[in-house]
């Protein structure tokens, strides 16, 4: 599913295209539900090497700010525990002794209750099956905890499908979207990736999800390039349709966008976070100014913050 990610392929010999990146904000937003509560984890990153973890309570769009890290949280080989009580990340800083590894953390705070080892940038991550049950996206023999931490109490665990450990963004996310009621529409077209160029992987026709919420509206998710300069590394377009088709609401180059329990559209675009209720999607959506910013998390630095005692325990 992700060939066009592993970055084997010798660089293209073509002309580099002539593509105006878009001017905007650097802050990227990906955000998680949970399954089973009304409960969602935003992994907010920028610069790029700074990521802050809050907690979204969407009964009432509340955000709690928790930890930062300085280095890399791979959002998309990330998953959270159906009561959103626990978060399964990838983390990498690059730098001895860990280099890279898989945590699980009490969110939106990143100290870690147990951790496995990782060490390079391919795979890492995993899926949660339960509250109590998760698949690991590491090779045979780096599914050892590291010294000093233990798994909760009938938490199990196993690997990651029939080539653990191996990947990138997504064996993970791509199995996470279908568990999520996503479906693929359309797939990669194999495009080659242009090293010179503002957008190396750029797909002649997109990769396409769709998800089905309010009983005929569908939202989907079409990627339209991977690995750009300057921008986000997924370039990604959102569109909601009714049942006939029609474009009810279009959002070019967002972040993220996802439906909630309540059949409201979540995005995040631009650095900020919305909702838009779902009896306001109609025809004249985007333009009407009927979504509602949630918050802007754009002007957010880089803060120490310890966790509390509830946070470092199982």
């Amino acid at each position: 599913m992700d060939s066009w990610l592993a970055g084997k392929d010798k660089p293209a010999k073509t002309k580099p295209e002539q593509y105006e990146m878009p001017k905007g904000s650097s802050t990227r937003i990906f955000a998680l539900l949970a399954s089973s509560a009304p409960i969602g984890v935003i992994l907010r990153r920028g610069p790029s090497k700074h990521v802050l973890v809050l907690k979204w309570h969407l009964e009432t769009d509340a955000l709690e700010q928790g930890q930062w890290f300085h280095g890399r949280i791979y959002e998309r080989r990330c998953d959270l525990s159906p009561s959103g009580e626990l978060l399964l990340y990838f983390a990498a800083s690059y730098k001895e002794p860990l280099r890279s590894w898989t945590a699980i953390s009490k969110p939106p705070y990143l100290t870690a209750l147990a951790l496995w080892p990782k060490g390079d940038g391919w795979g890492g991550g995993g899926l949660f099956d339960s509250e109590l049950s998760i698949q690991l996206n590491h090779r045979p023999g780096e599914d050892v905890l590291a010294d000093g931490f233990r798994l909760k109490k009938n938490m199990r665990v196993r690997l990651f499908g029939d080539r653990p450990g191996w990947g990138e963004d997504f064996p993970i996310y791509h199995s996470s979207l279908l568990r999520n009621g996503w479906n693929v529409v359309a797939q990669s077209d194999d495009a080659k990736p242009d090293w010179k160029a503002q957008v190396v992987w750029r797909f002649k026709e997109p990769i396409l999800y769709e998800k089905t919420a309010n009983g005929s509206q569908r939202l989907q998710m079409l990627i339209k390039g991977v690995n750009q300069k300057n921008d986000a590394w997924y370039w990604l377009d959102y569109n909601v349709l009714d049942e006939h088709g029609a474009v009810l609401f279009s959002l070019p180059r967002a972040d993220w966008a996802h439906w909630d329990g309540s059949g409201d559209l979540l995005f995040a675009k631009d650095g900020k976070l919305f909702r838009l209720k779902k009896d306001s999607l109609t025809l004249q959506s985007a333009v009407s100014g009927a979504s509602k910013q949630i918050a802007d998390l754009n002007a957010l630095k880089f803060e120490a913050k310890s966790a509390p005692a509830e946070a470092i325990k199982w």
